[in-house]
């Protein structure tokens, strides 16, 4: 059987924007929609040229690149009440960007054609063929049906009316928008065939746009799909106003790898889902979602002894998909729920399988760590060095002797303050006594541990810290609570989380910063004294 095509249309460009917190810088806009057409996106909707200036730099940005065969359209809404089409600004806009697609929006809902935009549900008509009319001399005309299943539910008939509409005057796609984001699947389901059978003379394809306040914007793409739709509009990984829009990494992962008979991104390989997931993230500036399916973190991450036991067996009897399709990676967590199981998945880069003293060992230190506020689920360099050190193979690439920090205020009015740090260690047969200044503390310790080691070890210089988290562990305890600290660095390679535990939140966040320093130069295996 021939597999159905199904165009992927993303809109993490407007609608993700849209989302509380994000912001794109135009060149972030360039960069993702570079990332969009390297994955096999269909359609890229850059932003509505009438109302910033940064998005019509990026229209004339984005035709100097080459996206190969994806689209960039514009987005923008039917002509203003009252005016000719060619005579608005709106438009104008839409026409001057220059895209081989523009994106055209319009009211389907009877009730907000009467009671926001205050026209007359014929006016309303008009606004739509004539606006679709004037667009379509320019650029093939993709017409968003906005609200489509809660007109439908007030008005079935003049639901449909407007999608003939916006046909006849030309437009190739009718994309139908559940806006509110509340419809349930089968509703969906129902509703998108009717719109299918309504327009079938016009030979329009169709499209679904779907929002998640309902919980269900994945499961009712799917089952709009199933009724006929071609076209699945989204962003990555949900992002966008309210609860988000459809997260495309898993309405694609769904359709490649979970259903049958539909072929996505040009039957392209997957491979590259959780890189762009997390490089959206990180553009954006947002918190990766460690429960995100299919790319998050924790999406293939097991805890459990037995489950572990058994994925070491058989991985398809706790894994859904093999990770690696969508760039994923399996994690196996450890903690004092782990078994021996886990112990062996994870040391087995260490080599000592087949030690069972020195596995129990391990899970003991494990479980006495927990007691004391330790957790290594998200600390894995830290365990790395904890069985090296159990195992009686960990080599010190530096002894800390002592350190000490000195923040406050520079002067009396407390117009400037500093953090000051000195530390003393030895590197080798070396003694070092350097200290250094920072934003604060944290920042103050690694500036003048880095400065120590750097001479030595000049590989540091590819390190950065990536994310920075503090947890009271005992809070009944109040202010004299353990601190856990979390640290997440990386380099070009990989990233690696190291944590510390103390009452002191210097001396935790002191101890995860020399973990994360010790596991970079375990990891690139170099000598003392060595070159990078």
């Amino acid at each position: 059987m021939t597999a159905k095509p199904i165009q992927i249309y993303d809109t993490t460009l407007r609608d993700g924007s849209q989302g509380e917190g994000v912001s794109f810088s135009l060149q972030d806009k360039l960069s993702i929609a570079s990332r969009l057409a390297e994955i096999g996106v269909n359609f890229i909707e850059g932003g509505y040229p009438l109302s910033n200036e940064k998005d019509v730099a990026f229209f004339e940005q984005i035709r100097k690149q080459d996206l190969g065969s994806t689209q960039v359209c514009a987005f923008g809404m039917t002509r203003r009440k009252s005016m000719k089409a060619e005579d608005d600004p709106g438009m104008q806009a839409l026409v001057q960007a220059q895209t081989p697609c523009i994106t055209l929006v319009g009211k389907t809902w009877d009730y907000h054609a009467t009671e926001v935009l205050r026209v007359s549900l014929d006016e309303n008509l008009a606004m739509i063929g004539e606006s679709t009319e004037f667009l379509g001399r320019h650029s093939t005309v993709i017409y968003d049906a906005e609200h489509f299943f809660d007109g439908y539910e007030a008005n079935p008939a003049y639901a449909i009316e407007t999608l003939r509409t916006a046909a006849a005057a030309g437009a190739k796609w009718m994309v139908l928008c559940d806006t509110n984001g509340g419809t349930l699947p089968e509703r969906i389901a129902e509703v998108t065939g009717a719109a299918i059978e309504g327009v079938k003379e016009y030979g329009v394809e169709i499209g679904i746009h779907c929002h998640n306040d309902g919980e269900l914007a994945v499961a009712n793409t799917l089952a709009a799909v199933d009724a006929g739709a071609t076209q699945v509009q989204g962003t990555i990984n949900g992002i966008g106003e309210r609860c988000g829009n459809v997260d495309l990494i898993s309405a694609i992962s769904n359709l490649a790898l979970k259903k049958d008979g539909y072929q996505v991104l040009g039957g392209k390989s997957l491979q590259h889902l959780t890189e762009l997931s997390r490089y959206v993230y990180e553009t954006a500036n947002l918190q990766w979602r460690n429960n995100q399916p299919f790319v998050g973190q924790s999406a293939f991450a097991h805890k459990g002894g037995m489950h572990v036991h058994a994925i070491n067996k058989a991985a398809k009897t706790y894994e859904h998909i093999d990770p690696t399709l969508v760039g994923n990676e399996r994690r196996i967590l450890i903690s004092e729920l782990s078994g021996r199981s886990n112990i062996v998945a994870v040391a087995t880069r260490h080599n000592i399988e087949g030690n069972k003293e020195l596995m129990d060992k391990i899970l003991a230190e494990v479980v006495r760590q927990e007691n004391r506020g330790y957790q290594y689920e998200n600390a894995g360099a830290s365990f790395d060095l904890l069985v090296k050190r159990i195992a009686g193979t960990f080599e010190p690439h530096f002894s800390p002797i002592k350190y000490r920090v000195v923040s406050g205020d520079r002067d009396s009015k407390n117009t400037c303050e500093f953090a000051e740090a000195i530390i003393k260690l030895n590197v080798g047969e070396t003694l070092w006594f350097d200290a250094a200044e920072g934003h604060g503390p944290v920042n103050a310790l690694d500036a003048a541990l880095r400065k120590a080691l750097l001479g030595t070890y000049p590989c540091l210089k590819e390190m950065r810290l990536i994310d920075y988290k503090v947890r009271v562990v005992d809070s009944g305890a109040g202010t004299a609570a353990s601190i856990r600290v979390n640290i997440e660095s990386g380099d070009e390679d990989e990233t690696w989380g190291t944590i510390g535990v103390s009452e002191n939140i210097i001396a935790a966040s002191w101890q995860a910063l020399v973990d994360a320093v010790e596991y970079k130069l375990h990891k690139d295996e170099l000598p003392l004294g060595g070159e990078n």
